[in-house]
């Protein structure tokens, strides 16, 4: 309760908005991440909507991979993973790791905020961790940020937090870029699909510069709708 509480009051917000122009102000947002309009910026409630969905998805098709593969929470990422103490930190790993007392965690995706703890420091810009930790030795996490590695001094913290070494090989850990700015939540939940689904087909390909995000299905997935 303290962490959505927190998270409420610096609600994080797509951009960055001063050097891609400001999107509209959201009409009101829907706590459970339902409605997104049609400029508006993608909030913690959207990605952890998204996320559930997604992860419903892949125990119906998938259950394997879904038992090893675990979509954080994007408050409990900024606010305790990244932002915590140690001990705060190390108790929410713990809880997203272990299943029936195990560690079977082998693949996190973790939302990277570049918000702070007060209302002041909202943030504005989101990207996408994904730490592959199948070798537990040599847990690797890989930083997609679609606005010009805006978040990569924060992903590198966040990273070592978690106890794996950021990729920084040129082309290994890349995603296209936004034209506008308020999409990088997209590219977020978008990049995540993508790369499970690559997970199941290919593995060894975690390159998204030809992700095409659609802000339009995301729409229909938060709704519910059937059809997309």
């Amino acid at each position: 309760m303290e962490a959505r509480a927190i998270g409420d009051a610096a609600a994080q917000r797509s951009g960055p908005q001063e050097a891609l122009g400001r999107p509209e102000k959201p009409p009101g947002k829907a706590k459970d991440g339902r409605v997104l309009g049609a400029l508006e910026w993608l909030g913690d409630e959207h990605i952890q909507r998204d996320y559930q969905l997604l992860e419903q998805e892949l125990q119906g098709n998938n259950p394997d991979l879904a038992a090893r593969t675990r979509f954080v929470d994007p408050l409990v990422a900024n606010y305790h993973l990244r932002l915590g103490s140690k001990s705060v930190m190390l108790s929410a790993f713990q809880r997203i790791v272990h299943k029936n007392g195990n560690d079977t965690a082998d693949f996190l995706f973790v939302p990277v905020s570049d918000g702070g703890t007060t209302r002041e420091e909202r943030g504005t810009h989101w990207s996408l961790l994904f730490v592959d930790r199948s070798d537990r030795e040599r847990p690797v996490a890989h930083h997609y940020d679609s606005y010009n590695g805006c978040n990569d001094t924060l992903a590198k913290e966040l990273a070592e937090n978690l106890g794996a070494s950021l990729e920084t090989r040129v082309g290994v850990s890349r995603i296209a870029q936004q034209s506008n700015g308020v999409d990088c939540g997209v590219y977020v939940v978008d990049g995540t699909r993508a790369l499970v689904g690559r997970l199941q087909s290919q593995p060894d390909n975690l390159n998204l510069n030809n992700l095409v995000v659609n802000r339009q299905a995301l729409q229909t997935r938060l709704r519910g709708d059937d059809t997309f």
